[in-house]
């Protein structure tokens, strides 16, 4: 298998995250609205508790990311560490703007 270009593993990175988080929610909510829950206030709470697991998602397991760090600091290829960092980051901007989407489509604690 061919390995995959870096900024090409950054886009994929953000958007699997964002994918993950409005994904999740959105069919989390649906179990919300059958089990007569409040619809909205369950899919930002959903969208909250699962933010962590669409980063996670995004890079792959965390066994890569802490191999890499390792691969980094002992054996002194500090490139791997910051195309971690970078990687990590990616997937942060994708569950974050996957929460903002869902605050706005929601209106929950959005502040004037």
């Amino acid at each position: 298998m061919k390995e995959q270009p870096f900024f090409s593993l950054l886009i994929d990175s953000y958007f699997i995250a964002l994918g993950v988080l409005l994904g999740g929610a959105l069919i989390g909510g649906i179990g919300a609205f059958l089990t007569g829950k409040p619809l909205m206030t369950e899919i930002f709470r959903i969208s909250s508790q699962i933010r962590i697991w669409a980063i996670v998602a995004a890079i792959g397991g965390t066994f890569d990311a802490v191999y890499s760090f390792e691969r980094g600091l002992f054996a002194g290829d500090t490139k791997d560490i910051f195309k971690t960092f970078l990687l990590i980051l990616s997937a942060l901007g994708g569950a974050q703007t996957g929460s903002f989407l869902i605050t706005l489509l929601t209106g929950e604690h959005v502040s004037e």
